[in-house]
């Protein structure tokens, strides 16, 4: 995850000047984040190593995140604006609950992370993995949101940063309907491994969460 300050690519994020190429440019950040399917729920990962350009900023950072007790996040990107966009989640997910007296659903947390983004069109450097159980639906819900506010939901892995190409080849091969918590973790933890090996701007520790019936949980 790169250390990007919003001001210094306002000009190059313009919307007047936005193309493909710039797109493309803001979507490759410096880290690998994961969110994967399997029987109970969804795993969500990602690694810990922050980038200033060649520099390792941080080992430790954090990038996965409880949203509420149903709902994870990751984030790739500029870390002032993805880090905006997750205390604006977790708040308005607190005021939802407050209102209606129910833990909102992924799908609600998700769409909000899509409304944050398409309303700052262009100027938060965010992508963010939304992930969580479905009291309603029962069953596990996946959802990656772009910096244009973009909403792609998955039924099975998806994959962002600069690490994911490493990840997703894996993940391609490897990911099967009805995964044990067991057989998710473990290719989890392959699919980041194999980003932080090939991945300059991905690595150390490997962030670990389920999500299911049961709510929220962190993993080794």
């Amino acid at each position: 995850m790169t250390m990007i300050e919003k001001n210094m690519n306002l000009k190059k994020l313009n919307l007047e000047n936005l193309d493909e190429e710039t797109i493309q440019k803001a979507a490759k950040t410096g880290t690998t984040t994961v969110g994967l399917i399997y029987k109970d729920g969804v795993i969500i990962g990602t690694e810990s190593q922050a980038t200033a350009g060649y520099v390792v900023a941080s080992k430790v950072a954090q990038k996965l995140f409880e949203i509420n007790k149903f709902t994870a996040a990751t984030i790739s990107g500029g870390v002032a604006d993805a880090q905006y966009v997750i205390n604006q989640l977790q708040a308005l997910s607190r005021l939802r609950e407050v209102e209606k007296g129910v833990i909102p659903e992924p799908k609600y947390i998700a769409n909000i992370t899509r409304n944050i983004l398409f309303s700052g069109r262009s100027y938060y450097l965010a992508m963010m993995i939304v992930g969580g159980y479905s009291t309603s639906e029962k069953k596990g819900k996946l959802y990656g949101i772009d910096l244009l506010g973009a909403l792609f939901e998955e039924e099975s892995f998806i994959s962002f940063g600069s690490g994911s190409t490493y990840a997703l080849g894996l993940l391609e091969a490897d990911w099967k309907p009805g995964l044990s918590e067991e057989e998710a973790v473990a290719l989890m933890k392959n699919a980041i491994k194999s980003s932080k090996e090939r991945d300059i701007a991905s690595g150390f520790e490997i962030q670990l969460c389920k999500v299911n019936e049961k709510g929220f949980t962190k993993s080794q």
